[in-house]
């Protein structure tokens, strides 16, 4: 845990020296307030409660969280620092969860910045703040998710473009894969079972019950799950990439 803190801390600091951090900020805020206020209609709906804003999260994280995982792989492979990475006393495991944690945490700092919106609702009526959090926890759920999944996809490529390309590529297949246009595709030739299984990998549906407030124990296992096998696929891709 002492390594895996280290790297963390030193992923995060990095963040914050650039102004990269800053712009995914800014853009997170701007596009999640504008969604929800004018796509949305939220005060035009008249309804004290935050559904608006988290049923864009999704669409927000398939763009916005490989723009975020891109480059922790990638750019240590390009800047050649990642054969010094592999030289200090951790394991390529601490390392790899060390980085992802500091990305799940920048992204959840960039979501508890969203602050405002849920005052407001308090301020202009009186809403269930219990699903409120319970929606909240689930799109940071929902987050590290995506970026596990951009982590992963990064330890592939030194080309940052590509990382995020293929990484938005992959979460729109997470996040699809419950939608019945695709459910068509696959029950036309598929077994049933095989078309439940497809279903249930999908962001979007496991998603929706907790942005309603509904926790289901299976819907944070499926978002525990995710992160851990790509970081286990992101651990092992590491290693290919030191020894080869």
């Amino acid at each position: 845990m002492r390594n895996i803190w280290i790297i963390g801390r030193r992923e995060l600091a990095a963040y914050f020296t650039s102004p990269v951090a800053y712009v995914f900020i800014v853009i997170f805020l701007a596009l999640a307030g504008g969604l929800t206020f004018f796509f949305g209609n939220w005060l035009e709906r008249g309804q004290a409660d935050l559904q608006v804003f988290f049923i864009y999260h999704p669409y927000l994280y398939l763009f916005l969280i490989p723009a975020v995982g891109m480059r922790l792989w990638a750019e240590e492979r390009k800047s050649g620092t990642m054969e010094f990475l592999m030289t200090l006393p951790i394991s390529t495991g601490q390392a790899v969860i060390g980085k992802f944690v500091a990305a799940w945490i920048f992204a959840g700092i960039a979501l508890l910045l969203t602050f405002p919106i849920w005052i407001t609702v308090n301020f202009l009526g009186d809403p269930d703040n219990g699903v409120i959090v319970t929606a909240y926890v689930g799109s940071w759920l929902m987050a590290g998710g995506f970026l596990a999944l951009s982590s992963s996809v990064s330890a592939l490529t030194k080309n940052q473009v590509v990382a995020f390309v293929l990484a938005a590529v992959l979460g729109f297949i997470f996040l699809m894969s419950g939608v019945e246009i695709v459910q068509a595709f696959f029950r036309a030739w598929a077994p049933q079972k095989f078309v439940d299984a497809v279903a249930e990998l999908s962001f979007l549906s496991n998603f929706t019950d907790l942005s309603q407030g509904v926790i289901d124990v299976r819907d944070i296992l499926f978002f525990a799950s995710v992160i851990g096998v790509a970081l286990f696929i992101n651990t092992a891709i590491v290693e290919i990439k030191k020894s080869a």
